[in-house]
């Protein structure tokens, strides 16, 4: 009969403590969640603009841009010829050009800027394509030591470079590519990202991946299926290294 009476009591401290401890958890998630408001991802067709204008003229456009307070920053590209685009990003503060960029690439590969993704604060990171690599300056000059150097063998499929900005100057401190390979002859394929998740340390970037994305060590998965892919890749936050790769239907 003693052990009858105890056994409500300490189911009750059970429940208690389960109680608490789901107050707990939830305590601790919370700020968390509440930390990643202020990341902003902007993602969408590139659109032209030149460094004269102004703000009005290129909001009026729709392109991708991302805001904190005053200050908004925009991407896309200026025209140099029939087949040509080099990248172009600006940041704006209460309507007044703080700075904008469009030398980070000046070769014959037509590239443009379509995504971005800031905090608010120090980390900024750009989203262009590249279409091949040619004489002059490109985005290889800030991939050094990061996970892709360069777009690789052939040229004409679209892809990614991801580069981490300086929001208060515009400049690159580095950069990756980001490329599909074909596997029978180690050609680059086409990826376009399609967003970034950053959560303080990683960078997440689900993209859309033609014949075939690459594993973490580089290479060329294998796939079934139809081609194209969405692929995540999970980069650390410095561009050196990708933790994880997967795709549906490859390995």
């Amino acid at each position: 009969m003693k052990y009858k009476r105890q056994l409500p009591q300490s189911l009750a401290l059970l429940s208690l403590s389960v109680v608490l401890g789901a107050d707990l958890a939830i305590t601790d998630i919370a700020p968390s969640a509440n930390a990643q408001t202020a990341v902003q991802s902007s993602f969408g067709n590139s659109v032209s603009f030149t460094c004269g204008d102004s703000e009005a003229t290129i909001k009026a456009k729709n392109g991708p841009r991302v805001i904190s307070g005053s200050k908004t920053i925009y991407i896309g590209y200026r025209q140099v010829s029939s087949n040509n685009k080099n990248p172009r990003i600006i940041l704006f503060n209460n309507g007044v050009k703080q700075w904008c960029r469009d030398d980070y690439e000046t070769t014959g590969d037509d590239g443009s800027g379509y995504g971005l993704l800031w905090d608010g604060g120090s980390v900024l990171y750009g989203v262009f394509s590249s279409t091949g690599s040619q004489t002059g300056n490109d985005f290889r000059r800030f991939a050094t030591g990061r996970w892709l150097t360069s777009y690789g063998s052939g040229g004409g499929p679209k892809v990614a470079v991801i580069a981490r900005i300086n929001p208060s100057n515009g400049d690159v401190n580095y950069a990756t590519f980001l490329t599909a390979q074909r596997p029978s002859d180690g050609q680059t394929n086409s990826l376009v990202v399609n967003q970034l998740l950053w959560n303080g340390v990683n960078l997440t970037v689900n993209a859309t991946s033609w014949w075939t994305p690459r594993r973490p060590n580089k290479t060329a998965m294998n796939c079934t299926g139809t081609s194209p892919y969405k692929y995540t890749a999970v980069f650390t936050g410095d561009l050196t290294k990708v933790n994880s790769a997967s795709a549906a239907t490859c390995s």
